[in-house]
């Protein structure tokens, strides 16, 4: 590193915003991934000392990590660089050092002193470090956390508890939507009044913490069928309520409360309604101190990009040769959205034996002849065959980078997906959208130069589903292109060689669209589709057969 006695000298330890908790860091166990050498020691940037330093050796990726030695409520975190800083950086908390919440990520770090507000409650708190700022390590004078320790950590104390209220919904459209599905920390589950005797004013749903609690913040995930107006309530006894917040300007979506209040039971009172439906939350989350808490499942470990190798398929198999069955399963039938191919157990998908594997959507010279005779319609007939493949069983994950490099088919009527879907559509026969749909990439042929991605779930799908296009200037099939999601606890950033174009952020989907449902086990699907809703039919231009053709697939975590 260079100039570090002239720049210790000048720095000023912050200290901490007078909102924040006090600092919690200083002299506990630290280590790294690295140190330049024996004088730039990871102690040195939790020793409360100006002149001291942790450096790191000259290369990515690069991690600090802190040991607060028991459960906090962490606000702010310091990170006072030397001027060897990085561009690049996820912080991260967690209660047991493996699954990590997600508290700041930026690829625009500026140096110098950042002072960051966080919201995070657990045992240690890390920072991984992936790009760097100079051609030296990272250097670090403080990394100093605060917040309070122990009991009086914020904490999620509705989840798993027993909830009331003034009616459930019951009925083909909402199936046993109890009280209880607000509380279970499932964002495509959901509580909603009953239609029985129509939807009407008021109409509440309320918690059993267990114990008395003071109650800190409330967050209400609601479906579209919303309260604009409604007041949040406690109560010792669950008969007698105390008014901790009102509204009469309820905007939907997650609303966050900041509250203040004590009492064994919380109640959500509403009395306006924002359309002709009832009331209905997907979460209803209390958070707080005291209580009787369970703790939920945690979540995943997040990834760090590129990351390491997981799964691929190179598809260096002979000519001629099916897709390996130990990764892909073919799924035979007719499609799905008025799509009008039939997909054969691999009639349709074959390696080209130059390092491909090739989908190819033909039209059948005698109709009937690729296809059995369908079980559900009795029709032998498919004037359309294509091929469909997916991992499910193979290899199913949560969060990573996902890529595969494709030369798309494209002309009307054709519609290529590389997409992703969650695994308990299968596992749990759960409907869809409820499952959540991850759509890497999808082209329809009468817009030869777009492609799209897009997210799919409960409350934005179809139509109507969260995503963006890309305009490539060129047709889409005019080359082989790679085709990429980052995905992780807190966000999906997609690209197309390299450019990043849409990227996804949790908080602004859950305040703009609705829940995501993204922290579960999906897997991949590929094919090669024929018509349906989207693309329309073939017309008198249709060129066919046409071949989605894949060089690889692959998964980092």
């Amino acid at each position: 590193m260079f100039a570090a006695a002239l720049v210790a000298a000048a720095l000023i330890v912050p200290t901490q915003a007078s909102a924040a908790g006090p600092l919690i860091s200083q002299n506990r166990p630290v280590t790294a991934s690295s140190s330049e050498n024996a004088a730039f020691t990871p102690v040195a940037a939790v020793d409360g000392d100006a002149g001291t330093r942790w450096s790191s050796a000259f290369g990515d990726p690069q991690w600090i990590q802190i040991d607060l030695g028991s459960s906090a409520r962490v606000d702010q975190v310091v990170l006072a660089w030397e001027a060897a800083s990085a561009r690049a950086y996820t912080l991260s908390i967690s209660p047991d050092g493996t699954n990590w919440q997600e508290l700041r990520r930026t690829t625009t770090g500026p140096g110098g002193t950042e002072t960051l507000a966080v919201t995070g409650t657990g045992r240690y708190v890390r920072l991984d470090l992936t790009q760097r700022a100079t051609q030296y390590g990272y250097s670090l004078w403080e990394f100093q956390v605060f917040g309070t320790r122990g009991s009086t950590a914020e904490t999620l104390l509705s989840y798993g508890k027993s909830g009331a209220a003034s009616t459930f919904q019951d009925d083909a459209n909402c199936g046993q939507c109890s009280p209880a599905k607000a509380f279970d920390r499932d964002p495509a589950t959901r509580w909603a009044t009953s239609a029985t005797n129509g939807w009407v004013d008021p109409g509440w749903i309320s918690v059993d913490l267990g114990a008395q609690a003071t109650i800190s913040k409330v967050v209400l995930q609601w479906d579209p069928a919303f309260a604009t107006a409604y007041r949040l309530e406690v109560s010792d006894d669950n008969a007698n309520w105390r008014q901790i917040y009102s509204t009469t300007a309820g905007r939907g979506f997650k609303e966050t409360l900041t509250v203040s209040g004590t009492g064994r039971y919380v109640r959500m009172y509403g009395t306006a309604r924002s359309n002709g439906y009832g009331y209905s939350l997907w979460e209803f989350q209390v958070y707080g101190t005291g209580g009787a808490p369970i703790t939920p499942p945690p979540l995943p470990p997040n990834p760090s990009f590129p990351g390491r190798l997981v799964w691929s398929d190179e598809f260096n198999a002979p000519a001629g040769t099916a897709p390996d069955a130990s990764k892909w399963t073919p799924e035979v039938g007719p499609g799905v959205n008025n799509e009008l191919q039939y997909y054969t157990n691999n009639n349709n998908a074959r390696h080209d034996g130059n390092g491909n594997l090739v989908l190819q959507a033909r039209r059948e010279v005698t109709p009937g002849s690729a296809c059995p005779v369908d079980p559900v319609s009795g029709s032998g007939t498919c004037q359309y065959t294509s091929g469909r493949l997916n991992t499910y069983g193979k290899f199913n994950f949560t969060y990573g980078r996902v890529e595969a490099r494709i030369k798309v088919s494209s002309t009307q009527g054709l519609w290529p997906a590389f997409w992703m879907l969650g695994a308990d559509f299968f596992d749990q026969r759960r409907p869809w959208p409820y499952t959540g749909e991850i759509d890497i990439m999808e082209h329809v042929g009468k817009e030869p130069n777009r492609v799209y991605s897009t997210l799919h779930a409960p409350q934005y799908f179809g139509a109507g589903g969260y995503g963006s296009p890309l305009d490539l200037s060129q047709p889409a099939s005019s080359a082989f292109r790679t085709f990429a999601v980052e995905w992780d606890s807190s966000h999906m950033t997609f690209s197309v060689d390299g450019n990043r174009f849409f990227t996804v952020d949790r908080e602004v989907l859950e305040t703009t669209r609705g829940p995501w449902v993204y922290d579960h086990p999906f897997f991949l699907i590929i094919n090669n589709a024929v018509g349906g809703d989207w693309p329309g039919p073939p017309g008198a231009g249709t060129q066919l057969p046409q071949d989605m053709v894949l060089d690889y697939v692959r998964v980092y975590q």
